[in-house]
């Protein structure tokens, strides 16, 4: 680490101290107030579909009632405004984010969708702490006035694929994704779909739904990050560079594309994933918040009814005892 690490590292020990003595616990920073700050904020920096499992969980851990529906009206109302896309030689990286104001200017920027009452880790206010803040380069950190997206970072979705809900990066995904429709392509272990896709041969059109399950808290086990589905080669041979993809699986903060997560309920509990069969119509409607499979429902019910529980992955120790409490990703 150079100098200036060593300093900030130092700079946070001492606050972290001084915390102590000033009596500033957690409670008094981590509100309902400060929680919605940080969703709306979320939104605007084009976060990972990951930050909806960490929002929640510690929104939770602090007795604080936040949902994936509070999350999606949030991302209805917040622009994204942090113009960071490292896809090409020519977007904008996080350094560039860095030197054009950082996270400071792009909350200054929010203005009025904040709340700056709230006490920060410094024992002052948000409103405080932004005091000066500047933008350096608008194009990097844009103004409510020209966004990168209309939207936040991501949508929630429900349908009877998803009852319990889904994530998508809209501004992730190809235009063409948003409104979609075509047959499923469904594996049921990643193994599987990995030697699929690099099958040159794969029979497979650009308008598929790859389908990846028994991926989620249970079925990974523990909610691996497998949900950026490979472009088959057979595809890219042909030019193409996204499709739409849905999984109970997660993925990495930097991937990007048409890629549906977190579908709950998971499919190895039974979820309505588990009853998709490749050929089964899939359809997105991303403005309307729906993903659905076109199939009646009396088939949907034979077919739940055939579906048989698979074997518990731990018979005893600590695989035993996260499988008995483990939540779905909702």
């Amino acid at each position: 680490p150079d100098a200036g690490h060593i300093r900030m590292s130092t700079q946070c020990g001492r606050r972290i101290v001084d915390m102590v003595w000033e009596d500033l616990t957690p409670e008094k920073i981590v509100t309902p107030a400060s929680v919605k700050n940080s969703a709306v904020v979320a939104m605007a920096t084009g976060c990972s579909t990951n930050a909806v499992v960490h929002m929640l969980a510690m929104a939770r851990r602090a007795s604080i009632d936040l949902t994936l529906d509070d999350l999606d009206a949030l991302g209805r109302t917040t622009p994204l405004i942090a113009n960071i896309r490292p896809s090409g030689k020519d977007d904008y990286l996080m350094e560039d984010f860095y030197y054009a104001g950082g996270l400071r200017a792009l909350m200054a920027q929010l203005g009025d969708k904040l709340d700056t009452s709230v006490t920060t880790v410094t024992g002052k206010t948000l409103g405080e702490t932004l005091e000066g803040a500047v933008v350096y380069n608008d194009d990097v950190i844009r103004p409510l006035s020209n966004p990168v997206y209309h939207q936040g970072s991501l949508a929630v979705l429900r349908g009877n694929l998803c009852p319990d809900g889904a994530v998508i990066k809209p501004a992730a995904c190809d235009e063409r994704f948003r409104n979609h429709e075509g047959p499923a392509l469904v594996f049921d272990s990643y193994p599987e779909m990995k030697k699929a896709v690099d099958d040159e041969n794969l029979d497979v059109t650009p308008d598929h739904v790859m389908v990846l399950r028994n991926a989620g808290p249970l079925g990974g086990p523990g909610f691996p990050e497998w949900g950026m589905l490979p472009i088959p080669k057979a595809l890219i041979k042909q030019g193409h560079r996204d499709m739409l993809r849905i999984s109970d699986a997660r993925m990495s903060g930097t991937s990007y594309g048409a890629c549906v997560l977190h579908v709950a309920p998971e499919s190895y509990i039974g979820g309505p994933l588990a009853l998709l069969r490749t050929g089964d119509i899939v359809r997105l409607d991303l403005d309307s918040r729906r993903l659905d499979m076109l199939v009646d429902e009396e088939e949907i019910e034979r077919r739940r009814a055939a579906w048989q529980k698979p074997e518990p992955r731990f018979q005893r120790g600590y695989g035993y005892m996260f499988g008995k409490h483990v939540t779905q990703s909702n």
